[in-house]
């Protein structure tokens, strides 16, 4: 078939039947919840732009498999020029949706699994890369979205998976038949995880000889018979149960997040790409991160533009756009962001072509991207608070605003520049306050510390990448040693 529609994406969700859970009760209509759609709508213009010939190039590919063009969140990378796009795409969704789009992960996954399979198969003579090959045709084939799921709960931090008092807190293999496995265990911070068609199982950590078990890697069906989901809370969610426009901030888009249990769910053999290898976890986990960190050069520098567009409409609106201080803080604000955004790039530029033929970003380069967007987002976001003013966490609601009595009252008081209607000033505050405070800043500012790994996580990496040992025998040579 060709590249889906944005309906045909709708419509192909319609058809899905998740067993899920929100404050407690069970939902049957995601497309209609008003908590969740705003985030369906996000992953949409992933289609509604592949669509679109003004896009093209960023948002599809030449499929490696096929020959067909497919939509580049299901690609395989074959250079470093579509390393590139794909930053340069991320930066593009998250400027047409001020939040997370959530395809990301599934990106990374893809290529990860990709050239960790091959690799398996040349020391073991297994045929996990053609399964997983037969496998990435069908998902550009039906044009899926692919939930990346990395995170285990990870119980007592001190113990290996195979150390936990229970066993369950990492996914792990608890049957062997026939024709399969069976599988229990859950995963965590699973973004985007009720608007994908198939969930992508990864291992979370190196794992050793003792972590059998938990060494698997396997794709199924999102709605498959005994996975359950719990939604994740975000601040101020239930904002968008009020039928009010202006409070939510972005009413459109969103994010989400959701605990993924899987309760012995059957994997047949053909959706396994890794068993048991556990010498090869920590290749897979260490590529899927750095594909991970890298993406966040692209992504988060367009959600950035936005939140940079709003402080300064809402100087503009405060009218204090004229202050060089407020000039100051714009300016900071963009290098910040712009710094991001080449991060994201050099690790691109730099990449290398892998044994199965899918490109690598720049492991280290990819590391020092996301250390920097575990600080840059976060003085973003306080910059941008500093500028819109105290009144975005004070203001009255909308209801207020368009009361008959006190509404009047409010549209005076409330005004800053007169020429600017005062519904214009509150709405872009309320697009501040979701940015850096509410539902938004989860995919924003939280997500920027804690998503593809926590801060530490990637200086262990630039540990192992930065060969100090080199740059000590550059220091040598110099001083004559």
């Amino acid at each position: 078939m060709e590249m889906k529609t944005k309906e045909q994406y709708l419509e192909s969700l319609r058809k899905m039947k998740f067993q899920l859970y929100m404050f407690g009760e069970k939902v049957t209509d995601l497309i209609n919840h008003p908590i969740i759609r705003p985030s369906i709508n996000s992953v949409a213009m992933t289609y509604e732009l592949a669509n679109d010939p003004e896009y093209e190039e960023l948002m599809t590919a030449i499929s490696s498999i096929t020959g067909k063009r497919i939509n580049r969140f299901t690609h395989l990378h074959q250079s470093t020029d579509d390393l590139i796009k794909k930053v340069k795409m991320l930066r593009l969704l998250g400027q047409k949706t001020g939040s997370c789009f959530q395809r990301c992960v599934g990106i990374d996954a893809l290529n990860a699994i990709d050239s960790t399979s091959f690799e398996i198969d040349l020391k073991y003579g297994t045929d996990y890369h053609k399964r997983f090959r037969n496998y990435l045709a069908y998902v550009q084939e039906e044009d899926l979205t692919i939930d990346g799921a990395m995170t285990d709960p990870k119980g007592d931090r001190r113990l290996s998976p195979s150390q936990q008092k229970d066993p369950d807190l990492y996914l792990h293999i608890v049957e062997e038949k026939k024709n399969g496995i069976i599988v229990r265990g859950a995963k965590v911070h699973q973004t985007g995880a009720l608007n994908s068609h198939e969930i992508l199982v990864m291992p979370t950590i190196s794992m050793g000889p003792n972590d059998k078990d938990y060494s698997i890697c396997f794709a199924l069906p999102a709605d498959t018979d005994g996975i359950i989901y719990v939604y994740g809370r975000q601040s101020c969610d239930t904002r968008k149960l009020e039928n009010s426009e202006i409070d939510v901030g972005n009413a459109k888009y969103g994010g989400q997040e959701a605990v993924v249990i899987f309760n012995d769910v059957f994997v047949p053999w053909e959706r396994i790409f890794m068993l048991r290898e556990f010498d090869f976890s920590t290749i897979l986990v260490e590529r899927f991160a750095g594909y991970h960190r890298s993406s966040y050069g692209g992504c988060k520098a367009g959600v950035g533009d936005v939140l940079i567009g709003a402080a300064a409409l809402a100087a503009d609106y405060n009218g204090v756009s004229h202050a060089g201080h407020i000039k100051d803080k714009l300016i900071e604000m963009v290098h910040l962001n712009e710094t991001l955004y080449a991060c994201g790039i050099a690790c691109a530029s730099q990449g290398n072509r892998t044994a199965s033929g899918t490109y690598l970003i720049d492991l280290l380069l990819a590391n020092i991207c996301k250390q920097n967007v575990t600080r840059f987002p976060y003085e973003i976001s306080r910059l941008a608070e500093d500028i819109t003013g105290g009144l975005m966490v004070t203001m009255p609601s909308e209801k207020d605003l368009k009361h008959p009595e006190i509404g009047p009252l409010l549209d005076k008081y409330l005004r800053g520049v007169f020429e600017i209607p005062t519904e214009k000033r509150m709405r872009i505050m309320r697009l501040v306050e979701n940015m850096t405070l509410g539902a938004a800043a989860v995919g924003y500012r939280t997500e920027s510390l804690h998503g593809a790994g926590s801060p530490q996580a990637q200086r262990i990496m630039i540990a192992r990448q930065c060969n100090l040992e080199y740059k000590k025998e550059l220091a040598k040579k110099i001083a004559g040693i």
